[in-house]
């Protein structure tokens, strides 16, 4: 089960819901291995995902979509398969010019722990889980001993490591909407870095600046970046990357969700809002936007 099923839950129960307003017959499938039988009985037209995370972020139930022939919203299997892992993500990034913090990848633990001493960048550094989203096993380092406990907690996801050096600076997010960059919004995060529940959870003190108080040249530019991952991944429908903005203006590309929340604290939500775009006409575009991408 993935680690973000909450967030998966917490979307599809505000999109039905803004779908049903709207007119649209929508049934909530909740995601199995009786899932292709369920897809059948229900006769589905169209599949709206809302699942977060390994297996519906991946590409995987984006792939058997495709084999089923059901249209469906989003980014297809390989946008999908790469957004959601960092290290081809960030390779990605790298191939077409787009700034990103410099990293490392690690198959495993061991090999983490054993590289302590030779990263190739000073502390502090960011451990993250390679396939996981929402900030799930993410940890700011400051210290090898702490390097080290944020190494064993994020191995227990799936995947390989990923080590990042760390960028201090403005933490920014952009959404993309059909290959248009939407805007910028800035996260002020009541603890050291926006984090899953900072995310989530009521009553943090998260803040949210639309549009973000950047001077001009930067606030393109961190559009820029954005629309250009979401076009070198190859996304479809929405995106949102986000981004850090140092103190001298450099623009640097952390990760791009290619399936964003759409719970009542998500960004990309509050971005298209501030473009004059309610959360209904949000979740229709998508809708309309659905279809086989292979």
């Amino acid at each position: 089960m993935s680690a973000e099923r909450d967030v998966s839950l917490r979307t599809g129960e505000a999109v039905s819901g803004a779908l049903r307003g709207l007119g649209y017959d929508v049934v909530e499938i909740d995601v199995g291995r009786d899932l292709p039988a369920r897809l059948a009985a229900e006769k589905v037209d169209v599949a709206w995902l809302a699942v977060h995370g390994r297996y519906g972020e991946d590409g995987c139930l984006q792939g058997l979509l495709e084999s089923l022939f059901i249209p469906y919203t989003g980014s297809g299997v390989l946008a999908s398969a790469l957004g959601m892992d960092k290290v081809y993500a960030k390779q990605v990034y790298v191939a077409h010019g787009i700034p990103t913090p410099a990293y490392r990848s690690f198959r495993d633990a061991a090999s983490a722990l054993a590289a302590a001493d030779s990263l190739p960048f000073p502390f502090p550094v960011v451990v993250k889980p390679s396939r996981e989203g929402s900030s799930v096993g993410v940890h700011i380092c400051k210290t090898r001993d702490a390097y080290e406990a944020a190494v064993t907690d994020a191995a227990k996801y799936a995947g390989t490591l990923l080590v990042e050096q760390f960028v201090k600076g403005r933490e920014v997010q952009g959404g993309v909407l059909d290959d248009e960059a939407l805007g910028v919004i800035e996260v002020r995060a009541a603890r050291e870095f926006y984090d899953y529940d900072a995310k989530y959870k009521a009553g943090t003190g998260t803040q949210y600046l639309f549009p973000a108080p950047l001077p001009p040249d930067q606030y393109a530019r961190v559009n820029e970046v954005c629309l250009a991952a979401h076009q070198a991944l190859g996304c479809s429908g929405g995106s949102r990357s986000d981004v850090i903005v140092t103190d001298g203006g450099d623009v640097f590309l952390l990760e791009t969700n290619t399936l964003p929340g759409m719970t009542a604290s998500s960004l990309l939500p509050k971005i298209a809002a501030g473009r004059g775009i309610d959360f209904p006409a949000l979740c229709e575009r998508l809708l309309l936007g659905a279809c086989l991408k292979a």
